[in-house]
């Protein structure tokens, strides 16, 4: 049965990026939609929330585009993948920009990484880039055919705090033990890039474009 899976385009994002690698994993009938009209997020089977920059500014585009309820009614009802600041934005407040609020989705904070962050008498650069191991904490569907440990990409100097430890799904290490995966009922949320992290990252976007709630 083919599917509509909406992309999120609310101005900020590496969405072409994204939707190229989600139209690499779904079936040959399924329509990949980058939008930013309501109607079209709420009525799709899944929507894949990605996000980058600056939190004030990604909250602002949100808003400008008018997508603050259908974000959160989409995170609420179907499946939904968000996506570095796709995952951050979810949260209560975040410390960026002199502190932000967010959409208040999730219980919990968005830190800074600290500037004197250490690896093994070595100063850590921020922000965070590169790969890195990710963990899994739990066994989701999305990390089906991806080993533990396995390297993802990563860009970010903030990192999410949840208030409820239970929803973190994955933790990676850079100096800090810090969340890099979330997971409650139909959402799953990662600090990660999956577009850009080669074979494992295609495999987790294949997991939830073929996720059965």
């Amino acid at each position: 049965m083919s599917q509509t899976i909406a992309v999120i385009d609310y101005g900020m994002g590496n969405l072409r990026s994204v939707a190229k690698a989600v139209e690499h994993v779904a079936d040959a009938a399924d329509k990949v939609l980058v939008t930013d009209n309501p109607d079209q997020i709420l009525s799709a089977d899944r929507v894949v929330f990605p996000g980058q920059g600056a939190a004030r500014d990604c909250m602002a585009a949100i808003s400008n585009h008018h997508l603050n309820q259908a974000i959160l009614d989409a995170a609420k009802s179907k499946p939904f993948l968000g996506i570095c600041m796709g995952l951050q934005v979810l949260m209560d407040f975040s410390e960026e920009n002199g502190g932000t609020e967010l959409l208040k989705l999730l219980p919990g904070q968005v830190r800074h990484f600290e500037r004197d962050t250490e690896e093994n008498g070595q100063r850590l650069k921020i922000p965070h880039m590169g790969w890195n191991k990710v963990r899994h904490i739990d066994n989701h569907p999305l990390w089906k055919d991806i080993p533990q440990d396995s390297r993802f990409y990563f860009v970010h100097s903030y990192y999410v705090e949840p208030q409820n430890r239970e929803i973190i799904a994955a933790t990676t290490d850079y100096g800090i033990d810090f969340t890099s995966a979330v997971a409650r009922d139909n959402l799953f949320a990662v600090q990660f890039h999956p577009e850009k992290s080669a074979r494992d990252g295609l495999i987790l976007l294949r997991n939830f474009v073929q996720w059965d709630l």
